[in-house]
């Protein structure tokens, strides 16, 4: 167990796996403040069945429509960066609405704006989610994909010990401290996903992993196993410094010659993403209008329309 923790940490990085651990945590700790949500819907605002229901509805409505996010993220990219930004926004969506909720008496008190920041939360929340699962397949994309179900088993697992956790404190914290005080104590958990966001670096190209690695001085390698290895190689890291400086050269010069033509590859640029979200819409269309899926839309229609 040791082993292995030690060689994901070499592999992706602790802040890496620190961010991925804490979203997940955070997904599943969320039974902690749901039940205080319950709670204020059924016994403060004194909702019927059905009006607690299609506020459920509403509130969970941005976990519907996660592909969404997954093209925007793609497709728009917030200076040069596909995912850090998104979890940055996601994060602050997922953060607000508790702060709010548990300062302020009247917007708990209204089942209006419950309903509308519960809403903001869950949308910071899927879309977290997403660009989360996004980071990890990245990750494991090229160099690392004998790790891809030790990340999963990771992710999961820090799900479902946050599940474990607040599901154990949940009723506890409802029965001795007040509805704003369990909300203010959840809004520590967006926080600490806030701070832990500058952590991970990001470049135009994807997450960045390896950052232990990339000031070491060893070389590694995985074997067939999964297993890594380290050896002193100064020879590999001469020619890696010398391939870096080369490629900076080259960069330079490019840079030079391709200045006049920056307006004409921000067009190129903006036709590119605008075909990418276009191609990706077209797709998301299609793969609804298959059976199964129509067949599932129309279960979940007539379940909505029944209650």
């Amino acid at each position: 167990m040791i082993v292995w923790l030690k060689q994901l940490r070499a592999a992706f990085g602790i802040s890496f796996l620190w961010i991925i651990c804490l979203v997940y945590f955070i997904q599943g700790f969320k039974s902690f403040v749901w039940t205080a949500v319950s709670y204020q819907l059924k016994d403060r605002l004194n909702l019927s069945p059905s009006a607690s229901q299609l506020v459920y509805s509403v509130a969970f409505f941005p976990w519907s429509i996660k592909p969404l996010y997954g093209i925007l993220s793609d497709c728009i990219p917030i200076r040069g960066r596909k995912r850090i930004p998104y979890l940055i926004i996601s994060t602050i969506l997922s953060l607000f609405p508790w702060l709010i909720l548990g300062l302020k008496d009247s917007m708990r008190s209204s089942s209006g704006p419950f309903m509308i920041l519960l809403t903001m939360q869950n949308l910071g929340s899927a879309m977290a989610d997403v660009v989360v699962d996004a980071m990890i397949a990245e990750a494991v994309r090229c160099e690392w994909a004998s790790f891809a179900g030790d990340l999963q088993s990771v992710s999961w697992f820090a799900m479902a010990f946050g599940g474990l956790c607040g599901s154990l404190i949940g009723g506890f914290a409802l029965t001795n401290l007040r509805i704003e005080t369990i909300f203010l104590l959840f809004s520590v958990l967006p926080a600490m996903q806030l701070l832990s966001c500058g952590l991970v670096e990001e470049d135009s190209f994807g997450v960045k992993v390896l950052p232990e690695l990339g000031d070491s001085r060893h070389s590694y390698r995985e074997d067939r196993n999964g297993s890594i290895s380290y050896s002193d190689d100064l020879s590999v890291r001469s020619r890696t410094t010398r391939r870096k400086r080369s490629r900076k050269n080259r960069e330079k010069q490019k840079f030079i010659r391709t200045r006049s033509e920056t307006r004409q590859n921000n067009c190129f640029l903006a036709a590119l993403w605008f075909q990418s979200l276009k191609s990706a819409v077209y797709s998301l269309f299609h793969a609804f209008r298959q059976p199964i899926i129509l067949r599932y839309v129309f279960e979940e229609m007539n379940a909505l329309l029944s209650n």
